[in-house]
């Protein structure tokens, strides 16, 4: 069943949406980090041990990364996508292999463009937890939003 598209008219402030769930992998946790951020505590278990983390931590873009796919599949189903035009991002406890993600979001503002009548700035914080409901990450976002209408 395809999912029921978002539009600016069902937004309203307070509203959320909840995503799927997104185990991270050891074996993913490291080949990302190798790629994309190669410091010792995102791939070795004995470096982890002696950093700041005490243990393997998955990079905080590895995580985004996770997210960002979990809204995509999520219920957050914007009708233009997810048109991000900036944001705060914070990583308050390091994601661990094994930990299953999952986004909470909340619309926290709606601000109708003067120029353009046919969308808004939203800002959504999206939080990131795992299976104890530990915070892994906060990402607040604006995102740009269309009526049904919008042509």
């Amino acid at each position: 069943m395809p999912k029921q598209l978002i539009y600016l008219e069902d937004l309203h402030v307070g509203r959320r949406f909840l995503s799927g769930r997104y185990e991270m992998d050891e074996k993913r946790m490291k080949e990302f980090a190798a790629e994309f951020d190669p410091q010792p505590f995102h791939l070795d278990e004995a470096a982890g041990a002696e950093s700041v983390f005490k243990g393997l931590a998955a990079s905080g873009w590895h995580t985004a990364a996770a997210t960002m796919r979990l809204l995509v599949e999520g219920e957050l189903a914007l009708s233009a996508g997810i048109v991000g035009v900036g944001g705060e991002i914070a990583w308050p406890r390091p994601t661990r292999a094994g930990d299953t993600l999952q986004v909470e979001s909340e619309v926290l503002e709606i601000k109708p463009s003067r120029s353009k009548p046919q969308q808004a700035m939203v800002k959504i914080r999206n939080t990131t937890v795992n299976q104890h409901g530990d915070v892994l990450q906060v990402f607040t976002a604006s995102v740009l939003v269309f009526k049904r209408n919008a042509g």
